[in-house]
């Protein structure tokens, strides 16, 4: 409640600081850097399997179940 109090005392300190956020936030958002594909590091597991007597569809069946 004390910012409240504040407020209703001192309203001109108010329309000030909401001003000047006003007027910065534009120079803040141009130098935020974004990148939209950020570097990073994704777990990876790569399976090598020989399975003889196996057609490429019934293999990718078998390992979809697990």
């Amino acid at each position: 409640m004390w910012i409240v109090r504040i407020a209703l005392d001192r309203p001109y300190t108010f329309i000030v600081l909401t001003l000047l956020i006003l007027l910065i936030s534009p120079l803040v958002i141009q130098r935020t850097p974004v990148d939209i594909f950020p570097n990073v590091n994704i777990p990876v597991v790569s399976i090598l399997w020989n399975y003889t007597g196996l057609n490429a569809e019934d293999g990718r069946t078998h390992l979809d179940r697990f």
